[in-house]
């Protein structure tokens, strides 16, 4: 998530008050959940987190929580909000890039640290269990120290698609990773990402200008890893048909074999699940309402299969659904 440009004493007393129909509980709940934190420097000002946060908060509420809807199956929520489009990030990290040169701040985290570093120890582990030849689809899968893992760790190349900052590219990198690879369409994000791999001690990590839903890259990547671009382009005013452009060019990320790990605050385990379900149904040309999983013929086809998730988050009960406010799940690419 993107800062602001720091603001001079005057402009910040005189800044203007956001007011909506959102209580300030509801929105810290959202910003929390969104990780809109200042711990790693940022120059965000609570009027404008809680703008952000209240965008993240309706889109979260009306789709995830909309257990009486009328709708008729099928049918879009229509739900966005300027996260979705390409000129608010282009602004924002035009920001982040002016409070680095000038401050020397690393900007935000989307969804904090504590999450980031779950996801990236997380993955690290899969990774290495798949390595040794180990499928980590069970409950009982547990991250444990692995002799040599660098070893194996360096056969993994990596591509983080929407790298912002590219922060969770320079923790890769320190559980073992060496072949990374991170893409953002915003020119003022690959730039902050390139120099604060510079300056913190990472210049091996590469960083391009790149669109994932009209991505130009001619190369396949073992791990390819999401942390929020999903939930961005499901905010786009085209949210429905930019998910299934995300899914079709996504599946040519990733080589055969390989991982795909997303992690969202918008989508549950469950939806992401079903979401992957219907791409894979569409590419078998099977009608939506096929269970792939009682035909072992259809599910071993399948582009996509869901292996595991993070079960380590905190977790929250809405009218009987236990869920959390962070998913992170990961699939095996065919």
């Amino acid at each position: 998530m993107a800062g602001m440009r720091l603001q001079t004493e005057e402009s910040a007393s005189t800044a203007p008050v956001q007011s909506d129909l959102i209580s300030d509980d509801d929105r810290s709940v959202a910003a929390d959940s969104w990780s809109i934190k200042s711990e790693y420097g940022s120059t965000l000002d609570d009027d404008q987190r809680h703008v952000d946060a209240a965008d993240a908060l309706n889109f979260r509420s009306s789709t995830a929580f909309d257990y009486g809807s009328d709708k008729e199956e099928g049918e879009a929520d229509g739900i966005s909000s300027e996260l979705g489009l390409q000129s608010y990030w282009n602004a924002a990290y035009a920001d982040e890039l002016t409070n680095f040169r000038e401050h020397g701040l690393t900007g935000e985290i989307w969804f904090g640290a504590d999450v980031m570093h779950v996801v990236t120890s997380w993955t690290r582990s899969l990774c290495l269990e798949i390595s040794r030849g180990r499928l980590p689809i069970s409950d009982s899968f547990k991250e444990e120290p692995v002799e040599d893992a660098d070893k194996y760790l360096c056969d993994w190349s990596v591509l983080d698609l929407g790298t912002g900052n590219g922060l969770l590219l320079q923790e890769l990198a320190k559980e073992g990773f060496s072949d990374l690879t991170g893409i953002d369409y915003s020119e003022g994000a690959v730039e902050l990402a390139r120099s604060l791999a510079n300056r913190d001690g990472f210049p091996n990590i590469k960083f391009l200008v790149d669109d994932v839903l009209e991505s130009k890259l001619d190369t396949q990547f073992k791990l390819v890893i999401d942390k929020g671009t999903l939930d961005a382009i499901g905010l786009h005013p085209d949210g429905p048909i930019k998910r299934i452009m995300y899914w079709d060019s996504v599946s040519k990320l990733v080589a055969s074999g390989g991982l795909l790990v997303i992690t969202s605050c918008n989508s549950s385990k469950d939806e992401l699940l079903q979401e992957v379900d219907n791409y894979n149904k569409r590419q078998l040309g099977i009608p939506l309402d096929t269970n792939t999983e009682e035909d072992q013929d259809i599910s071993g086809q399948a582009p996509f299969r869901y292996i595991n998730h993070v079960r380590s988050y905190p977790t929250f009960t809405f009218g009987g659904i236990v869920g959390s406010r962070v998913s992170t799940v990961a699939f095996l690419r065919k």
